[in-house]
């Protein structure tokens, strides 16, 4: 797929992660491209599936969820359907991934409180060990590939 896109797709992608809500007269500006030029290359992105999805970057302080943390899951067997049923409900539950090594998925949840995290790790040690990390800061939120 990266085969396919050119410098300007990767101009476009780069100024969409930076703002997502950036209307096309002013992408097309920055990028040289007329509003309709742009407008076609955006939509090629979004149905090739390079672009996914849009969304707002939340101050999670600000909406009550001052605790971040990052908990390793260690996962014995093979049906992890409950786990997944459990990351569906939980709101807390920001991302999960599955990982290679010891650890099978790694978790970011954020907390309104040590009680309401422990709460949330308490429902995720039902499946496996895990191990708990505090987040002091973040001085690189998530970005985005970058050509």
């Amino acid at each position: 797929m990266a085969e396919n896109l050119d410098a300007t797709d990767w101009t476009i992608l780069a100024e969409l992660q930076n703002d997502g809500r950036l209307p096309l007269t002013e992408l097309g500006k920055r990028i040289n491209l007329s509003a309709s030029a742009t407008t076609e290359r955006v939509r090629r992105l979004e149905s090739l599936g390079v672009i996914t999805a849009y969304r707002a970057e939340i101050d999670l302080a600000a909406v009550g969820l001052p605790i971040l943390a990052v908990v390793r899951l260690k996962y014995p067997g093979s049906k992890h359907e409950p786990l997944h049923r459990l990351l569906a409900e939980r709101t807390e539950i920001l991302e999960c991934l599955r990982t290679t090594g010891d650890d099978c998925y790694q978790l970011k949840i954020a907390a309104t409180s040590m009680p309401h995290l422990e709460q949330v790790v308490n429902e995720l040690a039902a499946f496996g060990s895990t191990a708990t990390s505090i987040v002091y800061s973040q001085p690189l939120s998530y970005r985005g590939p970058r050509r």
